[in-house]
This record gives C-alpha cells, structure tokens and sequence, in this order.
C-alpha cells in the first residue's frame, strides 16, 4: 500500500463528531468516471488521507466489498462514506461504478450529492462514459471538479487531456487537477478544492423530518439495513419513523454513519448521509427512492423520487432443480433491495418449468446478477437467450408487448416495432472507417460525428438495441485493436422487419428455443440452433427431424440419424429377398416408433443451448 509521505496531522487529529455536525461544515460530492480510470484507487488515498480507515487495515479497492467487484476489478454498487477533513469540515463520498449498466447507479449517487468529481485517466483521455456521465452531472446542475489521473504513468498525457476536457467543459486547461491515485499525490489539494467549490447541503432543520433512501441492503441477522440522505429535520435513535409510500411504521433501533464501517451515532440532522436499522425482515417495505419520516411529527409531503429505470434486455431465470423455485423468489426479492434497477415476474415454460422473466439494464448487468444468485445463495440455474422489449400490432387493431418470444402473436401482423439506442462510440481517427463499418452493418444510421481533437473521433449513431447486446462491443474492440468505448442511451422505437422463428422437434414448437430475430438473419440463426441441437441431443431409435420454421415455411432443416440395430447380422445365408424381408420388417417398425415415440430433450442440451454465458461474456466487465 502506496505510503503518503506528507499526510497532514490535522486530517487525523480532531474528528468531527459523527452524526452531530453543522451543516455549513459538510459536502457530500461523487467520483464519477468511465470504468478502470482509477475511482476506486483514488478513494483508497481518500480513505488513507483523512484517517479513516487505520493503515494495518487498508486494502486496495477498500469501497469495493463484493468477491465479484474485487476479481473483476469493477465497481458494481456505489459506496458512501464519511471521513473528517482538517478537523473543520465533514466529507461525504460515493463511488460510483463505470459501466454503462450501471448508469443508474451514477444518477442515484448524482442525486444524494451537491458536486461532483470528473475523473480522466492522463494516459487514455476522455471515453465515451466520461461524457454520458459529465451530462448527467450538468443535468443535476452540479458544480464539476474536472479531475486528470494516473500522472505518474509513463505514458500519460496530462496537458493533451486538460485541453481536450477544457474544450469539451469550456475551462481553463489550468482548472483541470492532476493527481495519482497510486501514490497519492495531488489528493490533499483536490479535498481542499471540493471543500472550496462543492457548496454546502441545503434544509430546514426546524421542519419535519424527511430523509431520501438511495439505498438498501439485507443482513441476514439485523435484517434490512437503509442508506439514507437526510434532507430536513433531524432523526435519532429509538424514535418510531415512517416510509411515506408504504405508510409502514418501525422503531428506530440504530443509527449510524458509513465511516467507512458502520459507526452509530447519537443522530442524523440536515444534509448528512448515514444508515438506519429497524430489524425488519421484510424486503418489501424497504424501497429505494421512499422518503423517511417521524410518526410523532411526520412531513405531508414526500421527497421526487428516483425515475425507476426501464430494462433494456430480458432473460428467464430458472432453476435446475425445480424444487429451488421458492428459494429463488426469495433470493430475488433480497436482490431486488440491493439492486433497484432489478425487474422479475414469474413465468413459466413448458421445457423448463417456473422460474422469473427478468429485467435488466444490459448485459453485464444480467451477467452480474445471475452470478450473485449462484455465489450469494448457492442456487444453480438456467438462463434463456436475452432479448429486447417488442411491440406488434396485428391487423385487428390490436397492440401486444413481447418480452418473451413465446409471448408473441399468432394473428395476422400488421407492423412490429424494436427498441433503438443513440450509441456514442469514440475512437482514434486511423479507426473511423472500421468502426463506420460494423456500425452499418448493424443496421445503425449516422447522427454526425465530430472531432475533439486532431486524432480522436465521436461518432453518434442510432441503432437498434437488440443489434448491441450481444457481440457488438467485441466486434468493436477487435476492430480498433481495443482504443474505441461504447456508451448508449434509449432513443425510442422504430418499425422493423422482424420475424419469429420457432424450433421444431417432430413437428412439435419447443418454445424455449424461439426467437424473435430481422428477415434478412432469420435464415442464418435458424441453421445454428438446428445444427447445435443435432449435436446435443442424443439418437433415439427413430430419425428425428429438426426444423427452424417462420410462420408455416421451414427455413433450416436437420436430421438425428436413427440408432439401427444390425438386423443383418444372424442371416448368413440365402437369397437377397430374405435380407430385404428382414429389413422392411424393420422399416415398418421405426415406423410405427416414430408415430408414437416422443423426443425427451435432456436438460444438459437445454443448458448448453439457451446457456447465455457465451453472449453475456461478450458484454464483460471491460465494456465501456
């Protein structure tokens, strides 16, 4: 662990007071960046500065408390805490995740704060989430701390990427802070500039009480933990509060502050962030967004909320074993306290039995959460294809939402529309015309495209959702030998040629295997689920034909060849007509088999076939 050599005594010494501060003397800000630009080892010489967090117990990535955030090296969830600075003021933080999956995040955290910081990375510049993540900021009317990081790299550019974030941000390339998060270096300054320029939190403390949830998570012995955001008023323990929306009541059993373990504390007045514990079991009256009060002396009127997000991809969780289905609903439900942008409802499927339609933000996103449900409650599942949100309307009139292809209808269809993204890729400009190039034949049309600088390009493109969440980025990393990002956006809808295919088995629609896909691809995908079916399921004593059909034309064809007994084998003699006698015999029997023999598909060829693990490694923790 980097050793910071002029670490003031004044960080360490007079800790103000938890939970008892004026609300001049605070500042809540984020550290918002594109992933891997350094926010969590910036936060580590944050920690380590003001004295929070004692050097035996320092860690890299300390925030970062998941097994899967620290093996990936991404931050998943965004992490608040308190540390004293001067002995004057209190310091709010949280840092938030990079990856366009979890923009969400970002905007929670954005909302909680009063500033912000912009962190670059000196040696790869500005990145496509460094910009969706800037807008969010000036959306929420923050002051911005323009921030260059990683100076002590050999490779690093910082004067060539002030004057690239001085013109996207109209500053002084000199307004742009240079630090190392490694070794520390520039960090006491930048604390001393958000002291300067984040301005302090705003509210009556006389008023009712009313603190903002942006948080929550499930402790398997105190029960629901809230991270709260108190906006007027002052909340203390063993009073009884209030969940505005769920009009549910709790006695207050503990309060406390992040700092950065939780750290009671004799209350929580205006502006200050901590956590509160009822020892409520019930995830469901927990919910992100609600705004807490006093029962004695509650507030009439809530706090706005968070706009809940919209998933962008669905999938089916099932469990393996069917049995698990209870201990899956209740691990979502918990789930579902951690993670707000989480969307489930139950379904069922005639080849896999119950499990969960599941909403998610993308793909990184689904893989994330599948893997917490495996690790964090030991469940083992299935997960279907993803795909996209369709809407199809029929020549009657009618309007449909298909979040499932098997939901998909059966009369005559008019017109079918598919979710459409603004995708924003920056790249260096030797790579324009490759990335122009995948980009169309994605279906993607060109917005414009603008140079920030002599050798680097945004190119903005609208393109339909379900043409980028499957191996869009690794086709765009290996095009540009790894220097494009990627960030996108919802942009509506729009009108598509869109087919479904179904999968059929001896003539019978397996509906797990249908997919809702473009004219001119259905041909292509039809022939690859065919081909990797032959090859998963096993013989049976009769040929099977497997069939990948739009609508009543067959478009892909293959056959399981029958297991054939020798029958041949005890005639060692006579004439052709007895072996052809044997062999009709024969013939007529796989005959009859085939008319009353059924296919029973095993589960493996189910798990390798709708396995999703091989699109959703394509959105790994590296996209941008």
């Amino acid at each position: 662990m980097p050793a910071i050599a002029d670490e003031p005594r004044a960080a360490r010494e007079g800790a103000v007071d938890p939970g008892a501060t004026d609300p001049t003397q605070i500042r809540n800000f984020c550290i918002i960046a594109h992933i891997d630009h350094g926010k969590s080892t910036l936060a580590d010489r944050m920690l380590q500065l003001t004295g929070v967090v004692e050097a035996r117990r320092m860690r890299d990535q300390y925030l970062d408390r998941m097994d899967i955030e620290r093996e990936r090296g991404i931050t998943i969830k965004s992490q608040a805490v308190r540390m004293p600075w001067r002995g004057t003021h209190v310091l709010n933080m949280i840092d938030t995740p990079g990856h366009v999956d979890f923009t969400y995040e970002v905007s929670r955290s954005l909302a909680a704060c009063e500033g912000a910081v912009l962190l670059v990375d000196a040696a790869q510049g500005i990145e496509a989430q460094t910009m969706a993540n800037l807008y969010l900021a000036m959306e929420n009317d923050l002051p911005i701390i323009p921030v260059l990081n990683k100076i002590d790299l050999p490779a690093a550019q910082p004067d060539k990427y002030a004057e690239e974030l001085a013109h996207l941000m109209g500053i002084d390339p000199s307004d742009c802070l240079r630090v190392s998060g490694k070794t520390g270096a520039g960090v006491e300054p930048l604390l001393d500039e958000i002291v300067r320029r984040v301005p302090a939190p705003v509210g009556d403390a006389e008023a009712p009480a009313r603190a903002m949830i942006f948080d929550s998570i499930y402790d398997v012995y105190r029960g629901v933990v809230t991270y709260v955001r108190v906006v007027d008023g002052r909340i203390e323990p063993r009073e009884h509060i209030r969940m505005l929306s769920t009009r549910a009541t709790h006695e207050l059993l503990e309060i406390g502050v992040i700092s950065p373990e939780p750290t009671p504390s004799p209350g929580l007045g205006v502006g200050e962030v901590g956590y509160l514990m009822t020892g409520v079991k019930d995830v469901r009256q927990s919910r992100v967004g609600d705004t807490v009060t006093i029962s004695s002396r509650p507030a009439t009127e809530a706090l706005p909320g968070y706009q809940d997000p919209k998933p962008m991809v669905y999938s089916g969780l099932f469990p393996i074993d069917g049995s698990d289905y209870p201990a899956l609903r209740d691990a979502l439900d918990r789930l579902k306290l951690n993670d707000a942008a989480l969307v489930y409802e139950p379904e069922t499927s005639t080849a896999l039995g119950f499990g969960f339609r599941c909403g998610f933000l993308g793909l990184l996103h689904l893989e994330i959460v599948r893997e917490r449900l495996e690790r964090e409650f030991d469940l083992d599942l299935i997960s279907t294809a993803p795909n996209v949100v369709y809407r199809v309307q029929l020549d009657d009139g009618s309007e449909h939402e298909v979040t499932n292809p098997s939901e998909y209808p059966t009369g005559k269809v008019a017109a079918v529309y598919e979710p459409v993204v603004k995708a924003t890729v920056l790249t260096p400009s030797d790579h324009v015309g490759a990335v122009m190039d995948i980009c169309q034949s994605r279906r993607g049309s060109l917005l414009g495209m603008d140079y920030l600088s002599a050798d680097r390009v945004e190119l903005r493109y609208t393109m339909p959702l379900a043409e980028i969440i499957y191996d869009f980025f690794d086709q765009l990393k290996s095009r540009t030998r790894g220097y494009a990002s990627l960030d996108y956006e919802p942009s509506g809808e729009q009108a598509a040629d869109l087919v479904k295919v179904d999968i059929l088995l001896q003539g019978e629609v397996v509906d797990a295997f249908s997919a809702i896909v473009h004219r001119d691809k259905s041909h292509k995908y039809g022939v690859s689920i065919a081909e990797k079916l032959r090859q998963l399921i096993p013989r049976q004593h009769f040929e099977v034909p497997i069939q990948a059909a739009v609508g009543n034309r067959v478009i892909a064809r293959e056959n399981i060849r029958a297991i054939r007994k020798d029958v041949l084998a005890k005639c060692y003699g006579g004439d052709i007509t007895r072996k052809r006698k044997l062999l009709e015999r024969q013939k007529e029997g796989k005959k009859r088999m085939k008319m009353v023999g059924r296919v029973e598909v095993p589960q493996e060829a189910f798990i390798a076939a709708l396995s999703a693990s091989d699109t959703a490694s394509k959105g790994s923790g590296k996209k941008a």
